[in-house]
């Protein structure tokens, strides 16, 4: 079997519904994680009476196991099929999250959270892993599709969370969550095929070497990620404290000034690989950086929450066309180790964030807070003047799409059979997916597509209004009624409720579009 980890023509099930499968798996499993993320002091705290010493050294014993079994996920992910990997991790977080629903003292959620942090490791690389060896030369928007699903997971996850928090308290919350991650666990360990004879993934036999030399080339990149993590963590943990001590804003209304940047973060890395990979990885990883410069500059000028919304929502856009494109250069110079190296790529940003807040904070508190602007939007240019030389050395073309087109240029080694099991699995994705950018899709092949996608929207709206019709913070079911909404309502639930709703009318005029006037949509030049 190749390398790459896609089925190939004439077994049991398709490259796009191997995706698809992993995509899902993506959004059930981020949604637990993020939200346990947020939660998980609060639990410590209240539930457990623990102090800050206590949360602290909780939090810590996730973060470092996290951190130590990184590079053995990457390891195992280039050894076995990495859906095999990830399925481990959902399932080690499945068991975290047993772990904190039967917690009543400090010791089992000490060990619940050492369980989780191997198994968000283990499922996390496996799935990047995944994701960068089926991109076969679009690994920008493969990547972008996994951070969009991902986000909007977390998203839903939240709404979802406080319904069941609300109602029910830690323990169903925590249950819920961990039969979320079995469910992804369960999704990612179905079989690819069931012919006899298939082989499991494994490295091509020269990979080795080449992916030593892919490896040290990656360094520099991975410097700069992991100091750009570092500086963005300690800025965002002091822009929170700086929002509720200096601006006495309460938790509601902190988050109100996040969630315009958390919505376009969610719904831009999708389709944001139109523009960076016309402009190339450093323009693109450039701009970004200066981007967070200008927004760290500009936090130590504003006076004023809208402006710092405002700030971070452009930032936001930045970052979800940045991220993609690193990944994806990570992924294109791995040279056959791509798990080896998005599991050192995971660990170079986890340090950089166990890192930076504390740093960041030393600053913070001897030379005050316009000092620890000007220090993140410091450190923000210098990765921006570095990244073009990062890239360079890589030896990768400037755009994804030359990747494909340039004679001369450096490819990972992969055995014969593995390239040609490769252009199988590319060409199964295409007959099965229609909407590749291959080729061209009829009137009613796109508005039957457009069908499709515009009911999963809706199915995941519904359950979201449903979700905020809980928290009696529904907006649309105010309106229906003719109701006045109380003021103790008016908080960003109801703000995000009316904005979703909006953004689900604008995609059902323009989703059946196509069935009231069908039209061509052309294959990407």
């Amino acid at each position: 079997m190749s390398t790459l980890d896609k089925d190939a023509p004439g077994r049991d099930e398709t490259a796009g519904a191997a995706g698809r499968r992993v995509l899902t798996a993506a959004a059930l499993g981020s949604a637990p994680m993020e939200v346990l993320d947020f939660l998980l002091p609060l639990w410590a705290g209240s539930q457990l009476k623990a102090g800050a010493s206590a949360v602290g050294a909780l939090i810590a014993v996730e973060a470092v196991l996290s951190l130590v079994v990184r590079p053995l996920a990457g390891e195992l992910s280039d050894r076995l099929d990495p859906r095999r990997v990830g399925a481990a991790g959902a399932a080690l977080y499945a068991l975290s999250f047993a772990g904190y629903a039967l917690a009543d003292s400090l010791p089992p959620a000490f060990v619940a959270a050492a369980v989780g942090g191997a198994g968000g490791a283990l499922f996390w690389v496996a799935l990047d892993t995944w994701t960068g060896r089926r991109a076969a030369g679009n690994g920008t928007a493969a990547y972008g599709k996994l951070l969009a699903v991902s986000g909007q997971g977390a998203f839903a996850g939240y709404l979802l969370a406080f319904t069941v928090l609300e109602n029910g308290g830690y323990r169903p919350l925590f249950w819920l969550g961990c039969g979320a991650c079995a469910v992804a666990a369960a999704l990612l360990a179905v079989p690819p095929s069931t012919e006899p004879g298939t082989q499991a993934a494994g490295l091509p036999p020269d990979a080795t070497e080449a992916g030593d030399g892919g490896q040290r080339r990656l360094l520099p990149l991975m410097a700069v990620a992991a100091v750009t993590a570092g500086a963005e963590a300690g800025l965002w943990m002091l822009l929170l404290l700086q929002l509720q001590g200096e601006y006495g804003l309460t938790p509601t209304e902190t988050a109100f000034v996040f969630a315009p940047g958390f919505l376009v973060f969610i719904l831009l890395p999708e389709h944001a690989h139109r523009i960076t990979d016309r402009v190339g990885r450093s323009w693109t990883m450039g701009v970004s950086f200066v981007a967070s410069a200008l927004f760290a500059g500009g936090l130590a000028v504003v006076s004023d929450p809208v402006p710092v919304a405002v700030l971070w929502t452009l930032v936001a856009a930045c970052f979800a066309a940045q991220i993609p494109v690193e990944q994806a250069t990570v992924a294109a110079a791995a040279a056959g180790r791509t798990g080896r190296a998005m599991g050192r790529y995971e660990s170079a940003r986890l340090v950089g964030v166990l890192v930076g807040p504390p740093l960041l904070g030393l600053v913070f508190e001897s030379k005050g807070w316009t000092a620890a602007c000007l220090t993140s939007a410091a450190i923000a240019l210098t990765a921006a003047a570095v990244a073009p030389w990062a890239i360079r050395v890589l030896r990768l073309p400037e755009r994804p799409e030359a990747a494909r087109e340039e004679p001369g240029r450096e490819e990972p080694v992969h055995a014969p059979e593995a390239r040609r099991s490769e252009e199988d699995a590319v060409d199964a994705d295409k007959d099965t997916e229609k909407n590749e950018s291959a080729r061209e899709l009829s009137p009613k092949e796109h508005a039957r597509k457009e069908r499709r996608d515009w009911l999963i929207h809706t199915l995941v709206f519904a359950a979201a209004q449903l979700g905020l019709w809980a928290l009696d913070a529904n907006w649309l079911a105010y309106r229906l009624q003719d109701e006045p909404i109380p003021d103790e309502n008016r908080g960003v639930l109801m703000w995000v409720g009316r904005i979703w709703l909006t953004i689900w009318i604008i995609d059902t005029l323009w989703s059946w579009s196509y069935t009231v006037f069908p039209r061509q949509k052309k294959a990407k030049s």
